[in-house]
């Protein structure tokens, strides 16, 4: 196990639990699977955990950079961190050579370099199995803005905002079981600066079937960084209403159908912003190939409406935007009419269905595909970026037909797919 650890002592690696905002980002992108969670918390198995560091710089709040110097056999297991509110303090010196840990092996597990992030490597003779990491940016476009982040915490001790919900409209058509809302929320005087690709907090209010606060849960911003309403201290969401699980078990979901069921006036509690990377270029005439399925929409929604309005301004001359979008059906994809009133010179939209009656299922990879002449020169252009955002069972194939793309224009997709994450022009961000 290639781990910072000698014969008594080891540099566990641990996820705050009061920090962390559950987005799955960590799990999504460890390549030994070493990272699990259930309802309530994202842990690291000791026994599995390699210190190839690939989860730490995806991750938007710095949960996930956590760590303590243990005896090995000591070391905190899976279940035991299922059930943390917070994290252990650090043992002290007396602590660890009463476990007989002595100062020198201490000093050396503390100081011990993690190894680069890499994928897991693949057994003999057969393929590597796909890992995000190998391919999504964890740096911005050179000409993003500024990102603030983690500016209102999830810490008892650091406070969250209040904002008033200003709007909640459907987005998608009545009497479909695909039940979206369109949520526009005002912070009034309190600074709430954000940009298109970060997303937010909310938290829920009462206790879970423990008896403990919600946790907060994620949701992507959906409106340009000037606001929802231009000019005003406010943003959007993109919010379904969870009805089931992945499996099609019923299940009510705790913060969806909270924030489904707000009133205009309602108040809600919001920490964040959070990340830095999943951001758009700003540079004159930088192209921008967004693909999304569902609610992962938001981010898309939020960089095609800061173009339009620049667009509209006259002070900027911006390059391609194409988009990929899926959904079951065009009843159940959010803002589907909206989207028809774009001027086709201002974005190039391609829709996929998966549960079109009497059609044949059709993935947005798909639609990718058929405009391979059109996406090859973009994938070698340094001006143009990628933003993949939906179900994480997305992310392989839409990776895998940029790949074949790219080989079918004679371009090496090694070399072109390192490049991309290099240079913050591929960005993957999948649930």
């Amino acid at each position: 196990m290639d781990m910072a650890v000698n014969a008594g002592v080891i540099r566990q690696h641990l996820i705050d639990p009061e920090i962390c905002i559950r987005c799955n980002t960590c799990e999504a992108t460890c390549p030994v699977q070493a990272i699990t969670h259930d309802s309530r918390n994202y842990v690291v198995d000791a026994e599995k955990c390699n210190f190839c560091m690939a989860c730490i710089p995806p991750c938007p709040t710095g949960s996930i950079d956590n760590w303590r110097t243990m005896p090995t056999l000591r070391a905190y297991g899976v279940a035991e961190q299922l059930t943390w509110d917070s994290l252990p303090a650090e043992l002290t010196p007396e602590q660890l050579a009463e476990a007989g840990v002595s100062a020198d092996d201490a000093e050396a597990a503390a100081a011990a370099e993690p190894a680069p992030a890499a994928a897991a490597a693949a057994t003999p003779g057969t393929e590597a199995a796909f890992n995000s990491a190998q391919y999504s940016a964890t740096l911005p476009p050179w000409s993003a803005a500024h990102a603030y982040a983690n500016l209102y915490g999830a810490k008892a001790a650091e406070k969250s905002v209040t904002a008033t919900v200003t709007g909640n409209v459907r987005v998608t058509e009545v009497g479909t079981d695909y039940d979206t809302h369109h949520i526009v929320l005002d912070f009034g005087a309190m600074p709430f600066p954000v940009l298109e690709g970060q997303s937010i907090g909310i938290v829920p209010p009462g206790t879970d079937a423990s008896g403990r606060p919600h946790h907060a849960r994620q949701y992507s911003i959906a409106s340009p960084r000037n606001g929802e309403r231009p000019l005003y201290n406010n943003l959007s969401l993109t919010i379904k209403r969870v009805l089931e699980d992945h499996q099609g078990k019923p299940v009510r979901g705790v913060a969806s159908n909270y924030m489904c069921d707000l009133k205009v006036g309602d108040k809600v509690q919001v920490i964040g912003p959070f990340g830095t990377t999943f951001l758009m270029p700003n540079h004159p005439k930088s192209h921008i190939v967004m693909i999304c399925t569902g609610t992962g929409s938001a981010p898309m929604r939020a960089m095609t409406e800061w173009r339009r309005r620049l667009r509209q301004s006259g002070k900027f001359e911006g390059g391609r935007l194409m988009l990929f979008f899926g959904a079951r059906t065009k009843e159940e994809l959010p803002y589907f009419g909206p989207l028809q009133n774009l001027p086709k010179d201002f974005i190039d939209i391609n829709f996929a269905f998966s549960r079109t009656a009497g059609q044949p299922k059709r993935y947005v990879q798909h639609a990718m595909a058929e405009r391979a002449a059109d996406l090859a020169p973009l994938l070698a252009d340094p001006n143009a970026f990628f933003y993949v955002c939906g179900l994480k069972a997305m992310e392989e194939g839409v990776v895998a037909t940029l790949r074949d793309i790219a080989r079918g224009a004679g371009l090496d997709w090694d070399s072109v797919g390192a490049a991309m994450k290099r240079e913050g022009r591929l960005h993957l961000e999948t649930y």
